[in-house]
């Protein structure tokens, strides 16, 4: 190897000293901060779901808020089929009553927004709360609000 090649090789490693650290940083950062979102993203989608279950049974609840003596019978020729009355205020008192012994674990202002039976026959009830990111939440310090609705049927058969 000639003379000026050999001197000429330390100088051309010692440019690119710590270019791989710089590298190595960045794709660090990187890497957490997708870490951070997909797990904010996965904890939004699991509270949505869990009130999403909560607005199931307090429908649920709220759909077999009847009197028996508030039960019709009506035939339609094949037979018989017994249909309940439901009230909007029994709907809404049963799923008040439902959310206030189900356990919710760690939901923020979590509430009724709405619990009705438009038709009679069927419950709708909306619920509404917070959620926070687990990591971070300094960024949403305010939350996103979460509302879902579910309606519940009773039926006699």
């Amino acid at each position: 190897m000639p003379a000026a090649t050999r001197r000429a090789l330390p100088i051309r490693l010692r440019d690119e000293d710590g270019s791989t650290l710089i590298l190595t940083i960045f794709y660090g950062f990187l890497a957490m901060a997708l870490i951070l979102i997909v797990v904010a993203a996965t904890s939004l989608y699991l509270e949505r779901k869990r009130l999403l279950t909560l607005a199931d049974g307090a429908a649920l609840a709220g759909a077999e808020a009847f009197d028996l003596g508030a039960v019709t019978v009506a035939g339609d020729g094949s037979g018989a089929v017994l249909r309940p009355a439901l009230a909007s205020a029994d709907v809404s008192a049963a799923a008040q009553e439902y959310l206030a012994t189900a356990p919710h674990g760690r939901m923020e202002e979590l509430r009724v927004s709405d619990a009705a039976s438009v038709d009679g026959q069927s419950a709708t009830v909306s619920l509404s709360a917070y959620w926070r990111p687990p990591v971070l939440s300094i960024l949403l310090q305010e939350g996103v609000p979460l509302e879902v609705t579910a309606v519940a049927r009773s039926v006699f058969r």
